[in-house]
């Protein structure tokens, strides 16, 4: 028996059991029941991040099931529910009643025979699926039966990586096959405060070297930057010795303190200020796929335009220029003394290339040009 295989720890598959929504709790039970009707010898099980959430104390949300034994197309669309299917994995992603999706993935083997492109799938049994994954503590699955108390398999030991909250790639190729596997184990361990295991940190090298040719590398840190915190995520990357993948660490930092005193940052201005970070802003906003948004708002909150004090543009200016101050509105220049109408778009052009010029500094200078600028008109 290998490893730790289906442990008889009823107390732990109670807790993950105990964690799930009632309504998780029956249509597992359902598609269970559905697949032994189907064949008798077939076999679902729960596996990944809800097991160790569970495990942690947490809430699963998420929801992945293996499917050994019977057709996963044949159980999701026994279900009832809309489902989208992939007929390369053999997967399909279900809608369920209350909007949350899941996935139902077939019991695979994977081989990857060019690095860092997508693997390829190949029938397999649970024990082989729970092997291919990324992580130990995201190895354990919970096996639901349809008249019978759910069972805990620890098929690679991933209950002593939870207790030791460290993150253990399963065998030594994992991150040279699959650098993106580096960028998720940053996400998990800023999010559940884990550490890195000798064995992964051993493997950052190989992972840093196949970087440039693993899309999924790419996408990952996309991701990263949508965490709670994409700070800490990004700390754990540079402490790992992977902060080359991911520019402007202590503007990330600065942001995810902006956060935690009350701030609302949203991913864009931690997408900027990578940007704003990089040598090769335009190459990475391609790498990481962001889109037009992020670069958008870094031109910006560059310009010297007026923004509202709570936009992200001024958040953003704050952080990329401490110095920098809310140059005076239409409004302002109209209380001073410009008559409303043309004159006012003059004077704020005006102000705006002496401050191009560096020929004012601040509020007050500006106030100043301003008065120079009226005294000096016929």
């Amino acid at each position: 028996m290998a490893q730790g295989s289906e442990p008889r720890r009823p107390d732990l598959a109670d807790q993950v059991w105990g964690h799930l929504q009632p309504a998780d709790q029956a249509w597992l039970a359902r598609l269970a029941a559905l697949a032994q009707t189907a064949a008798p010898q077939a076999r679902v099980a729960l596996v990944g991040g809800a097991v160790r959430d569970a495990l942690l104390g947490r809430t699963p949300l998420d929801l992945d099931v293996v499917v050994d034994g019977a057709s996963v197309q044949a159980l999701a669309e026994a279900t009832g529910w809309p489902l989208t299917f992939h007929p390369t994995y053999q997967n399909a992603t279900l809608t369920l009643p209350d909007g949350r999706t899941a996935d139902l993935v077939q019991a695979r083997r994977e081989t990857y025979p060019v690095l860092g492109a997508n693997p390829q799938p190949w029938p397999g049994t649970l024990e082989d699926d729970l092997r291919r994954r990324d992580f130990g503590l995201n190895a354990l699955a919970l096996m639901v039966r349809p008249k019978a108390q759910p069972v805990l398999l620890d098929e690679v030991g991933g209950l002593e990586d939870l207790r030791l909250r460290q993150l253990r790639p399963l065998y030594a190729q994992s991150l040279h096959e699959d650098a993106s596997r580096l960028v998720r184990g940053a996400r998990l361990a800023a999010r559940l405060d884990l550490q890195a295991s000798p064995a992964l940190l051993a493997q950052v090298p190989q992972a840093l070297q196949l970087a440039p040719r693993t899309p999924r590398l790419w996408a990952e840190l996309k991701l990263l930057l949508q965490e709670p915190r994409p700070g800490r995520a990004a700390r754990c990357l540079h402490t790992w010795g992977a902060g080359t993948l991911l520019p402007g660490l202590d503007l990330l930092e600065a942001l995810d303190l902006w956060q935690a005193e009350g701030a609302q940052v949203p991913w864009t201005i931690y997408a900027a200020v990578t940007l704003a970070a990089s040598d090769h802003p335009a190459g990475l906003a391609t790498r990481l796929n962001l889109g037009d948004r992020p670069a958008a708002l870094l031109e910006r909150a560059r310009s010297d335009r007026p923004f509202a004090p709570a936009s992200p543009e001024r958040l953003l200016r704050r952080l990329l220029r401490p110095d920098a101050y809310a140059p005076l509105t239409g409004r302002d220049v109209v209380a001073l003394g410009v008559p409303p109408g043309p004159a006012v778009g003059a004077a704020l052009a005006h102000l705006s290339a002496l401050r191009q010029a560096g020929q004012v500094c601040s509020a007050a200078e500006e106030r100043a040009a301003l008065q120079t600028y009226l005294g000096s008109r016929p």
